[in-house]
């Protein structure tokens, strides 16, 4: 049950996606769906035909059996493509969001270290405002006027005036260009924490399966690629769900023996039986009509036996003698019994199928089909060709090999009018002798 369970997953997920792929071939929606109905019962004929396959070949039906390769062969090879399709989509688009996000993560980084570089160049320098409001005071000093703004600065207490308001100006700019460099950090923080947000984890790179085993296999094929070993990877998905759809209902109900036909439990025995009575007198006889023997006959060997006792006693006997007197013969003689052996299925085959008809024969082949299909009938395991023609040959049948083939003289197939003949339940007429 859970190897069908399993083959089950992979005939859906397969036939999932031979719908999508079918679905992107049509124009309209009407048309898609056509196209995608027809791909999903495609793939799920690709997990019936083995049976048929198999099973034509076990009945030895070789044209069923090729017409059921050649559309195995079809719907596969449409299938493995939808499957190559589908698998090679999602591979590169989750590998191409992937190589996205890596570089971006690389860059937003690169970035951020290279601002924070920057700042660090910056010598120490109070707030901006801090400076600006010391530099509107300074502007307030009669210097700032005398030396017009600190561009004529003649005397030493005006140079050293505008040495100070120029060195405000200096902090002043450390202190604008760091607030701006921080500025940027932030903003790289939040693109950073943007990419990495719901806990993914950054990958170096893109595909790292791939990655891996390009490495792996670079230790025999030193010019293997990533790409590769991504195109080997999609193929080797394909194919497990192409063999795996395919072929694993096959495999699952091969342990349910399908195919198998139940045998009785307990062999059958031999059955004692009363032997040939002796003639007695009597004043009546009568002759009882032997029951023509058929498929559905379901007298005991014993009722047989005492059958023909009965006739040979009313044939031996005087006129007189009566159907009883035969029936107290049988019980009398039925304490000497005799043992015999059940007839086999070659014996009865023979007695149901088969009839003696002059100028007629039949091909060894075709006493085999037919006596495999009463096998099939009857519920039978038949048994293998060889075995079973040297047992019919045991019936005394003459057997000629001509132009080739062997051929059974003397028999024929019973018509249809007389199997169902002997599939009527017989009666015992009573006729006067």
């Amino acid at each position: 049950m859970l190897g069908v369970l399993a083959a089950g997953v992979l005939l859906a997920v397969s036939a999932a996606m031979n719908w999508r792929f079918g679905v992107s071939l049509g124009r309209t929606e009407f048309d898609g769906q056509i196209y995608g109905a027809a791909s999903a019962a495609a793939d799920c004929m690709k997990a019936l035909v083995p049976f048929f396959f198999f099973a034509a070949i076990r009945t030895k039906m070789w044209s069923q059996a090729a017409a059921s390769a050649l559309v195995w062969v079809v719907v596969t090879a449409y299938s493995l493509t939808s499957a190559l399709g589908h698998a090679a989509l999602n591979r590169l688009d989750t590998a191409g969001q992937r190589a996205v996000s890596s570089e971006s993560y690389q860059s937003y980084r690169a970035d951020l270290a290279r601002a924070q570089e920057q700042l660090s160049w910056i010598p120490q320098h109070r707030p901006a405002q801090a400076v600006q409001a010391e530099m509107e005071v300074l502007k307030n000093d009669k210097a700032w006027s005398s030396t017009k703004g600190c561009a004529e600065a003649t005397i030493k207490r005006s140079r050293d005036f505008c040495q100070g308001y120029h060195a405000l100006a200096a902090e002043l700019g450390s202190a604008q260009q760091a607030s701006s460099l921080e500025a940027r950090i932030s903003d790289i923080q939040s693109k950073i924490a943007v990419v990495t947000s719901g806990g993914k984890n950054v990958l170096a790179e893109a595909d790292p399966q791939a990655a891996v085993l390009a490495k792996l296999a670079a230790i025999v094929a030193p010019n293997i690629s990533v790409e590769d070993v991504q195109t080997a990877l999609t193929v080797f998905i394909a194919l497990l769900l192409e063999v795996g759809s395919g072929f694993g209902m096959y495999i699952a109900f091969s342990q349910w023996r399908l195919y198998e036909r139940q045998t009785p439990a307990v062999a059958p025995e031999l059955v004692t039986v009363s032997t040939a009575a002796a003639a007695v007198a009597a004043p009546k006889a009568v002759a009882i009509e032997k029951p023509r023997s058929g498929a559905n006959d379901n007298k005991s060997v014993t009722e047989e036996i005492e059958t023909e006792v009965i006739e040979t006693v009313a044939e031996i006997a005087a006129p007189a003698a009566t159907e009883e007197t035969a029936a107290v013969i049988v019980a009398t003689n039925a304490q000497q019994p005799r043992l015999i052996a059940p007839e086999t299925d070659v014996e009865r085959f023979y007695k149901e199928r088969i009839e003696t008809q002059d100028g007629s024969s039949m091909t060894a082949t075709s006493l085999y089909e037919d006596y495999c299909a009463w096998c099939e009938e009857q519920q039978k395991e038949p048994l293998a060709l060889p075995t079973f023609g040297r047992e019919f040959g045991e019936l005394g049948v003459q057997k000629a090999r001509i132009a080739g083939r062997v051929r059974y003289i003397g028999i024929a197939l019973k018509s249809a009018s007389d199997l169902a003949e002997d599939k009527k339940l017989t009666a015992f007429n009573d006729r006067a002798a």
